[in-house]
């Protein structure tokens, strides 16, 4: 994208979060829904297509200019972000990573208009952290696939139109082959969506279980067509790789968010007459938490440099991810203490944000998956004893 026109975009979504979303943070946290003119105004904004090509009526972002996005995203609920994420990330990178061109024409352009939500189902019960060991199968049935399985804690499930579902098609193959990827419109007989999660933070974001009982669609459904046949797990680390930056870029977003609230509030409460700010172990803290927002601003952007680059599209995302979710569970840590007892009640915003937080060590590979991947990269087969 034009430099100017990037400029003008970044203008554009700082104004929409700090106007329009901000001051709605408590009430979406509080009824865990994210109101309908934000979602209209999010579309209008291009924002369920930044990150798809701009001949499928996307905004076409880099790597590096979807991270300054996210930087800006990320200043306000994480609810937000997701609503559109998986339309630009891990979903809809599915089929520009493995679909064909049928299918890209076919789906792309209303998943960047927001007209069509798309979900990822990846995630099991047993199969988290290491989705190599899925056991949701496909297999056929005549023309057609028939997937049975059950996927876990799938983002927008309750709201999707359509789910990226990846089921074992070859039984007998090694784990990390023999997966395939599946477009499976919703309501399609035989898929079921339980009840939304009531999880600890980032109301306003809908997870669910999805159930696939005789779920039958057809040869096209599979992505990639014959060429995609197996090849499910790779283009899922494909996805994963890239969501990996995505994330940490929201980190950031929320650890500058963080930042602001703590100095506004060390700038304004007293105690002993004197403002908090006065006191060095306080100023110890927002230091800590200033110093932490710039290193991980740098970080992400580096890695998002080298991800653009094709330089590094493994360690870079990884070490990002790990560093950045850890970073900003510091940063709010801090702005809890900041605030003291103020801290610890529902309705201040830095009692919302930890708890939010808290994910972004999880999801996206946990922090323990990051160092694996990491370690096993620069040590090869010396990490295998």
């Amino acid at each position: 994208m034009d430099a100017a026109d990037f400029s003008a975009v970044l203008s554009e979504v700082r104004r929409f979060v700090r106007e329009r979303v901000v001051p709605l943070e408590a009430e979406i946290d509080e009824k865990d829904e994210m109101p309908a003119e934000i979602r209209e105004a999010a579309k209008k904004m291009g924002l369920f297509g930044f990150a798809l090509p701009e001949e499928y009526g996307g905004l076409g972002l880099s790597m590096y200019e979807e991270a300054q996005l996210m930087f800006e995203l990320g200043y306000t609920t994480p609810s937000l972000r997701s609503m559109f994420g998986t339309n630009n990330g891990i979903a809809g990178h599915v089929l520009m990573v493995g679909g064909t061109e049928e299918q890209k024409a076919e789906w792309l352009p209303r998943i960047a208009s927001g007209d069509v939500l798309a979900s990822f189902a990846l995630t099991e019960a047993e199969a988290g952290s290491d989705p190599s060991t899925l056991t949701t199968r496909a297999h056929l049935d005549g023309d057609d696939w028939v997937i049975n399985g059950a996927k876990r804690y799938i983002t927008n499930a309750p709201l999707a139109d359509v789910f990226m579902v990846f089921a074992r098609t070859d039984p007998d193959a090694p784990r990390t082959r023999g997966i395939s990827t599946f477009l499976v419109p919703a309501g399609t007989p035989g898929l079921t969506v339980a009840p939304k999660d009531h999880k600890m933070g980032q109301f306003g974001a809908w997870t669910a279980d999805v159930y696939f009982d005789d779920v039958r669609v057809p040869a096209t459904a599979l992505v990639g067509g014959e060429a995609g046949l197996n090849r499910g797990f790779g283009t899922a680390m494909g996805c994963i790789a890239h969501g990996r930056v995505h994330i940490s870029s929201l980190c950031v977003g929320m650890a500058e968010r963080l930042v602001d609230e703590s100095v506004e509030y060390a700038s304004t409460r007293r105690q002993s007459g004197k403002l908090i700010g006065s006191f060095q172990l306080v100023q110890g803290l927002i230091a800590d938490s200033m110093t932490d927002y710039y290193a991980g601003r740098a970080t992400v952007l580096e890695a998002a440099r080298a991800f653009d680059a094709g330089t590094d599209t493994k360690i870079g995302p990884s070490c990002t991810k790990y560093f950045a979710s850890e970073m900003v569970w510091r940063v709010a840590d801090r702005a809890v203490q900041v605030h003291g007892g103020a801290g610890y009640m529902r309705g201040v915003a830095v009692e919302r944000f930890y708890r939010d937080a808290r994910l972004f060590r999880i999801y996206e590979g946990t922090s323990q998956i990051q160092q694996v991947i990491i370690a096993k990269a620069l040590l090869g087969e010396a990490a295998r004893g």
